[in-house]
């Protein structure tokens, strides 16, 4: 399995100042829902330290953890297609800190810099295939411990 990557230091220098010129610090108390699979994506997080969990609803009740997000991690990627809704919901796990960027403010900036929104664009392309192949092992583990079937 491939390293994760890290969207702040996946960035040259240059494109992570350009970026960084438009973070916002932001924190989320323990337990807090930072936003809900379906809402309106406008924003994405860098996480600075602590904990969220992406959950996907199973039912009206029941929500599963399909993934844990810790400090360097990307939080959101649904800002960058349409239809610009979250894919999952994300609550702190632990009190949380990150950086704030505006999708809109973001774009502005990629247009702006063509250098910067293809590296960005490609950085969050790795990230997203990363989290794919480590999901794709889990349900693997998880059909083979539980002799559910193959895949």
């Amino acid at each position: 399995m491939t390293k994760a990557i890290k969207l702040l230091t996946a960035l040259p220098r240059p494109q992570r100042e350009r970026l960084m010129a438009l973070a916002r610090e932001v924190s989320f108390p323990e337990d807090a829902r930072i936003f809900e699979a379906g809402d309106r994506a406008d924003r994405f997080w860098v996480i600075r330290s602590g904990a969220v969990s992406l959950t996907q609803r199973v039912t009206s009740l029941q929500r599963v953890t399909v993934a844990s997000l810790g400090a360097g991690d990307l939080l959101g990627w649904s800002w960058l297609f349409p239809p610009y809704e979250w894919d999952f919901g994300a609550e702190a796990f632990s009190p949380v800190r990150a950086y704030e960027f505006d999708a809109a403010s973001v774009l502005a900036l990629c247009e702006e810099d063509p250098r910067l929104g293809i590296v960005l664009v490609r950085s969050v392309a790795e990230i997203l295939a990363h989290r794919l192949e480590t999901t794709r092992g889990r349900l693997m583990e998880h059909y083979a411990l539980h002799g559910r079937g193959s895949l």
